[in-house]
């Protein structure tokens, strides 16, 4: 079997240095057709041209010159010649050249274009890019060519991927997506209104970026998968669950109409779901240590505070509202993210603001949406989420 050619678009962040590590321990199985990377951290990009060699680097910021010296400064990276792709289309023009797998690993809705350009080439998509498949679901859905092109990459969603496979569509009483309930878990509103940004990033299970992090600590990031799991599925609103589960041994769960429930279980990391995006459907060996059967252990579940944590239920009311209104929720969060970061907007504020710019600009229900209709929309929302941002401020 001749290897899977595979890109990786984001390949400096948490995602894509997983996935060159899935791809190093399984020689002759993938060749890197592709990187992509910001351009934040050209020395680490430069490590991985030498191990990876591949054919083509995209970089969003940045020039080929620089490339080429980063190269130059690395042992064995004198004499390797990529192709190289520089401008923030970079990214987009890689994705469009087919391969057997793109994984988007990009964060932010900043990977939209990617993931369609991904799509409309033929590839498919390995989407750890949740943003864009929430913010352009009907244009995802367009460009998709074959119902198995994009294989989820979440650890939720490759979670009920992997469950639903023991039964029918049409036996799927309803998703149950756990969440660790992030670092502020038992906390009441009250208690979280002076919490710091240094207390948000202190996830308790994973090391991510500081606006992924930080959606943790909100359960924005939870919302966000409700719909991703509702679009990637098919799956109604009311038939999808969120249930607090802090050691998040258990990824996600489907019920099933009979009564019984099937879960995946695997330690809190992320090496299992990006391996079932490059090699899917089959199983790649030994990605990751399985659970430890023999050593004691204790697991906890509770049901969502929505009064201290509302983002799930915006999320929810967001997705149903559909059209622009996902891609309001996620560019007006973006920008709230960032203020409380400076100290401008408190914790709380965050999906307080963004509620507030939902109902303001959130109507939701275009018939035919068009990338210039999500666009236009996220600028709306960020000009907005701004003004909102100024007038806490005042």
């Amino acid at each position: 079997m001749s290897p899977r050619r595979v890109t990786l678009l984001g390949s400096t962040g948490s995602i894509g240095t997983q996935a060159l590590q899935v791809v190093d321990q399984n020689p002759g199985r993938f060749t890197v057709h592709g990187l992509a990377a910001g351009g934040s951290d050209l020395a680490l990009l430069a490590r991985q041209v030498v191990t990876a060699r591949p054919e083509v680097v995209a970089l969003a910021r940045g020039t080929e010159a620089e490339l080429r010296a980063a190269l130059a400064a690395t042992p064995g990276g004198e004499a390797l010649r990529p192709r190289v792709l520089t401008g923030p289309d970079a990214a987009t023009e890689l994705a469009a050249e087919p391969v057997d797998v793109v994984l988007n690993g990009i964060t932010g809705s900043i990977g939209l274009r990617p993931t369609l350009a991904a799509l409309e080439a033929g590839s498919t998509l390995a989407l750890a890019n949740k943003e864009s498949l929430i913010v352009g679901g009907p244009l995802v859905e367009a460009a998709r060519r074959r119902p198995d092109q994009i294989v989820p990459v979440d650890s939720e969603h490759a979670a009920i991927a992997q469950c639903l496979a023991s039964g029918r569509a049409q036996e799927v009483r309803r998703l149950v997506v756990t969440a660790s309930g992030g670092p502020f878990r038992g906390r009441t509103r009250a208690e979280l209104e002076g919490v710091t940004p240094a207390e948000a990033l202190a996830h308790p299970n994973f090391a991510m970026g500081h606006v992924i992090t930080t959606n943790s600590a909100t359960l924005v990031n939870k919302g966000l998968e409700v719909i991703e799991a509702h679009l990637l599925f098919g799956v109604p609103y009311e038939r999808i669950q969120v249930v607090v589960h802090p050691q998040q041994q258990i990824h996600s769960m489907v019920e099933f109409h009979d009564g019984s429930t099937i879960a995946q279980i695997g330690p809190p990391r992320m090496l299992v779901p990006i391996a079932l995006g490059l090699s899917w459907p089959e199983r790649l060996t030994d990605v990751d240590e399985p659970t430890d059967w023999t050593t004691p252990m204790q697991w906890d579940f509770a049901p969502l505070d929505a009064e201290a944590f509302p983002a799930v239920d915006l999320a929810v009311h967001v997705g149903r509202l559909g059209g622009t209104a996902p891609a309001v929720y996620n560019a007006a969060n973006e920008e709230c993210v960032e203020a409380f970061h400076d100290g401008r907007l408190p914790f709380t504020g965050i999906v307080d603001t963004v509620a507030q710019v939902v109902e303001q600009l959130g109507a939701g229900g275009e018939e035919s949406l068009t990338l210039d209709d999500v666009l236009a929309a996220e600028d709306r929302a960020r000009e907005a989420a701004h003004r909102a941002i100024e007038g806490h401020a005042a």
